[in-house]
């Protein structure tokens, strides 16, 4: 009876030996999925690469071409100059009705740009904002902003050009 035992169960050394496979097997499994992951990971970069050099020519465009729809605006304030010289007889008050109308049209395209005028007459002097020339005596408190030489402007929030001032120096000197 205990032959038979024996023969019935097989023994364990053999039956790991073979369902275990073998190094070679193991180190061929091994190699093929670093050769996948080195092929993904190759992909991957290629692919970071070119989102890289898509961002970099997007930014380049964008910055080529960031004043187009202001430029297109500006072409008719150029065409209405160039209409008021090409009379060959113009009036005085022709002349000025034809600037006035062609200031509109470009503090009309300042405006839908958020382009703005700092006109700061009788305001409190700001350096961010202006840019003082002289002090002069005046009634006005001092840092009073008295006369405006040149305006300045404002893109958005961020000056372009500070306006150029005089300012009170105040009644105690």
């Amino acid at each position: 009876m205990q032959d038979e035992i024996k023969n019935d169960t097989p023994p364990a050394e053999s039956h790991e030996k073979d369902t275990m496979p073998s190094l070679e097997a193991l180190l061929k499994a091994a190699e093929l999925q670093a050769a996948e992951h080195h092929d993904a990971w190759l992909r991957a970069k290629a692919e970071t690469e070119n989102m890289r050099r898509r961002a970099v020519e997007d930014v380049d465009k964008a910055r080529k071409f960031a004043v187009e729809t202001f430029a297109s605006e500006l072409l008719a304030v150029k065409d209405s100059l160039e209409a008021a010289l090409a009379v060959e007889s113009p009036s005085v008050d022709n002349m000025k009705d034809g600037v006035e109308l062609t200031l509109k049209q470009l503090t009309a395209a300042f405006a839908k740009f958020n382009l703005n005028d700092i006109d700061p007459l009788g305001e409190k002097f700001d350096p961010h904002q202006h840019q003082a020339i002289q002090v002069v005596e005046s009634d006005q408190p001092a840092n009073t902003v008295v006369t405006v030489l040149q305006k300045g402007y404002r893109l958005n929030e961020r000056t372009l050009r500070p306006a150029l001032v005089m300012v009170a120096k105040g009644k105690d000197g």
